[in-house]
C-alpha cells in the first residue's frame, strides 16, 4: 500500500473519530512538503474546518496529534496556518525503499492482453534528402513517447509514413538524370539519401539559375518584375520537365518507376543508417505512393454519400463551416491528391491492419490546422478513433547560428550532428580524463553513448511545443542539466557498487529496517517512490520532458548526498547497507528513466 492511502485512511478515521463525520476519500488532499518545512507530506485541512467549527491551526493541531498517537507511520508533525507538516518515520521509508528493491521494473507498467492499442507515427522523411535535424527531434520524441505510452500499460505501434512521391522526389531524379553521369552511392562513397539530396539542391540551382535567365528576358520585353517572375517559373524547362516526370509516374511509366525505385532503394539504405545510430526503430512502414489512391477512393465513397461536393473543375472539397473551419480541398480538379488525401488513404490501410484505440501523430505545430481538419474528415468517414485522434505538436529546433534551408543545402545532417556529437564527447572526455585506462574500444563506446545521449537529452528535456535552439556545446557539459552529468552520476554509482564487492559487501534481498535516516534519504526514497507518478504524468501528458527532468532532479539530488554522507567509509554496518542498497536503486530508476528517452548509461567513465 502507498504510504499517501495508507494515510488517507489513518486521516479519515481520524475525521470519525474527532468530529463525528464520515468524509470521501477525495476530500484528504495530501501533496508533498514544500522545501523550506519540515516534513514530507502536507495535509490541507480547510476542507473540514465545517466539521471541527474551530479554526484552521487548531484543526491542523488536533489531526496531528491523533495521527502521531494512532498511526505508526507518522514520527512527527508540525503546523504552518491551515496546513498539516507530517514526517514519516524512519522505518516507513525503509519498507518503501524495500519494495522498490524488489521490482527490477518499478513504475513500469507492462500491457496486459486487454491493453489498448497505441499507434503512433513519427519520423515521415521524404525520399527527396537525408534526414536533418528537424527530423532528429521527431524522431526522438517519437520514439521515447512510444517507450512511454508502453510503459503505462498500452500495446504500441511505432509507425512511420516515407513521402516517397511527388514533385520534389522527381526534382532529385531528374537532376540525376541530367547531371549524375550514372553517380551511384558505390562510386561516389556516400550514403543513399546524402547523395539523392546533392541532386535536389542541384536541381533548386539550375532552376534558379534559368528563372533569372528568364525574369530578364522578360524584363527586357517590358514586364514589370513581379509578372516576369510569375512566367519565368511557369515557363521553366526544367520544372516542366519535372511535372511531365510526375505525370509519367502517375500512368506508371516503367522507365520513370524503375529510376524512382532504384533512387528510392539508395535513400532507404541510408535511412536505415541513420535511424539504426539514433536508436530509433519502426514496427510498420507506410509509403505514400501506396496510399493515396487508398485515399482518392475513400474521398470518392465519402463524395457519394454526400459529405463531400463538387466543384465545376472536378475538384473534391469538404465544407467545414458548420465546424467554424472553411472549406477544404481533397482533390484536384486533374484528380491529383493532396495530403490530406494521403493521410485518409494511409489511415483507412491503418485501422485495417491494426484494431487502433488511440492514434498519435508526432509532427511539427506548422500542421495544426491540418490535424484539426484531419480528426473531423476521419470521423465523418466513420472511423471510430478519428474524433479522438491527438495530433502530439512540438515546436521548431534551430541552431545558433539560425534556420536551416535543404533547397539550399544549409540544412544540418542527422548523421553530420550525430557523427560532430560523438566526435565532441570524446574530446571534452578526454580532457576532463573520463576515458583514462580504457581501451580504444571502450572509450569509442563511451563516446558514442555520451555524444548521442547529450544530444537526445538536450532535445527532450525542453517542453514539446516550445521552439528550442539546439546548442552542441551547451549539452554535452558534465556539470548541470545535461545527458552526460546524468549519465555520470550513474557511472559513479556503478563504480561505488563494484567497490563494495571488491570489498566484499553485498546488499541483501531485504533491506533491515531500525536504522536512523537522515532528511536527504528520505528525501530520496520518496523521490524513488514518486517514479510511478511521473511515468503516468509523462503518459498522460503526452510530455517526456517531464520524465528527463525528473532524473536530473533526481541525480543532482544523489549527488548532494554522495557530497554530504559517507557511504563505503561508514563505520556503521546498517546504515552503510541500507545507502549501498539505496545507491543502487537510484541508478536502477536512473537507468529506467533514461532507457524510456532512449538514453544508454555507461557502466563505468
Amino acid at each position: 500500500m502507498k504510504i499517501e492511502d495508507k494515510l488517507t485512511e489513518s486521516i479519515l478515521n481520524g475525521i470519525k473519530t474527532l468530529y463525528n463525520q464520515e468524509v470521501p476519500a477525495k476530500m484528504v488532499q495530501l501533496q508533498k512538503t514544500k522545501k523550506e518545512f519540515e516534513g514530507h507530506l502536507t495535509l490541507v485541512v480547510f476542507p473540514f474546518l465545517k466539521m471541527s467549527k474551530k479554526g484552521p491551526e487548531q484543526t491542523a493541531q488536533e489531526i496531528g496529534e491523533y495521527l502521531k498517537q494512532n498511526e505508526p507511520a507518522i514520527a512527527n508533525y508540525n503546523v504552518i496556518k491551515g496546513f498539516l507538516n507530517l514526517t514519516i518515520a524512519s522505518d516507513v521509508w525503509i519498507e518503501l525503499l524495500n519494495r522498490i528493491h524488489t521490482d527490477n521494473q518499478w513504475g513500469i507498467q507492462k500491457a496486459d492482453d486487454n491493453a489498448p492499442l497505441v499507434m503512433i507515427e513519427y519520423s515521415s522523411p521524404n525520399t527527396n534528402k537525408p534526414l536533418h535535424l528537424g527530423h532528429v527531434r521527431n524522431n526522438l520524441l517519437g520514439s521515447a513517447l512510444a517507450n512511454i505510452m508502453a510503459a503505462n500499460g498500452n500495446k504500441v505501434v511505432k509507425t512511420n509514413i516515407v513521402n516517397d512521391r511527388g514533385i520534389h522526389i522527381c526534382k532529385s531524379m531528374l537532376a540525376w538524370l541530367k547531371y549524375g553521369n550514372g553517380e551511384t552511392p558505390e562510386s561516389s562513397g556516400k550514403k543513399g539519401d546524402h547523395l539523392i539530396g546533392d541532386y535536389y539542391v542541384a536541381f533548386d540551382k539550375h532552376y534558379k539559375a534559368e528563372v533569372k535567365e528568364l525574369m530578364a528576358q522578360y524584363q527586357a520585353e517590358g514586364m514589370n518584375e513581379e509578372e516576369a517572375k510569375a512566367k519565368a517559373e511557369a515557363n521553366s524547362p526544367l520544372m516542366l520537365e519535372a511535372r511531365e516526370m510526375l505525370r509519367k509516374w502517375e500512368a506508371n511509366d516503367p522507365e520513370v518507376r524503375a529510376l524512382w525505385k532504384k533512387m528510392n532503394d539508395w535513400v532507404y539504405a541510408g535511412f536505415d543508417e541513420t535511424y539504426k545510430m539514433m536508436g530509433v526503430s519502426f514496427d510498420k512502414i507506410y509509403y505514400e505512393s501506396q496510399t493515396y489512391l487508398e485515399g482518392k477512393e475513400k474521398v470518392m465513397e465519402g463524395l457519394e454519400k454526400g459529405l463531400f461536393y463538387c466543384k465545376e473543375d472536378g475538384s473534391v472539397w469538404a465544407d467545414l463551416t458548420p465546424e467554424g473551419l472553411d472549406h477544404k480541398l481533397l482533390l484536384r480538379g486533374d484528380g491529383t491528391s493532396v495530403y490530406m488525401t494521403q493521410d485518409i488513404g494511409t489511415a483507412k490501410l491503418r485501422f485495417q491492419d491494426y484494431p487502433i484505440n488511440k492514434m498519435i501523430y508526432v509532427v511539427g505545430n506548422e500542421q495544426n490546422y491540418h490535424f484539426q481538419v484531419l480528426s473531423i474528415l476521419l470521423d465523418k468517414l466513420g472511423f471510430e478513433w478519428g474524433k479522438d485522434l491527438v495530433h502530439f505538436s512540438y515546436g521548431m529546433v534551430e541552431l545558433p547560428e539560425g534556420k536551416m534551408k535543404s533547397r539550399e543545402g544549409t540544412v544540418v545532417d542527422a548523421d553530420d550532428l550525430m557523427e560532430a556529437m560523438i566526435e565532441t564527447a570524446k574530446e571534452t572526455s578526454n580532457e576532463l580524463g573520463k576515458l583514462d585506462g580504457l581501451t580504444q574500444e571502450e572509450a569509442d563506446d563511451i563516446a558514442r553513448i555520451v555524444g548521442l545521449g547529450a544530444l537526445k537529452y538536450f532535445i527532450l528535456k525542453v517542453d514539446a511545443r516550445k521552439n528550442m535552439t539546439f546548442n552542441p556545446k551547451e549539452s554535452i557539459d558534465f556539470n548541470g542539466n545535461t545527458g552526460p552529468f546524468i549519465q555520470y552520476t550513474y557511472a559513479r554509482i556503478q563504480s561505488i557498487l563494484r567497490k563494495a564487492t571488491e570489498a566484499g559487501l553485498s546488499i541483501p534481498a531485504v533491506i533491515p529496517s531500525g536504522v536512523e535516516l537522515s532528511t536527504k534519504e528520505e528525501g530520496l526514497i520518496q523521490m524513488l517512490a514518486d517514479f510511478t507518478n511521473v511515468v503516468k504524468q509523462a503518459g498522460t501528458d503526452y510530455n517526456p520532458s517531464i520524465l528527463a527532468n525528473y532524473a536530473y532532479d533526481l541525480v543532482k539530488e544523489y549527488n548532494q548526498f554522495y557530497h554530504d554522507f559517507s557511504i563505503l567509509r561508514e563505520e556503521n554496518e546498517a546504515l552503510k547497507i541500507f545507502r549501498l542498497a539505496l545507491s543502487q536503486n537510484v541508478g536502477k530508476v536512473v537507468k529506467l528513466a533514461m532507457g524510456l528517452l532512449g538514453i544508454e548509461v555507461p557502466e563505468r567513465m
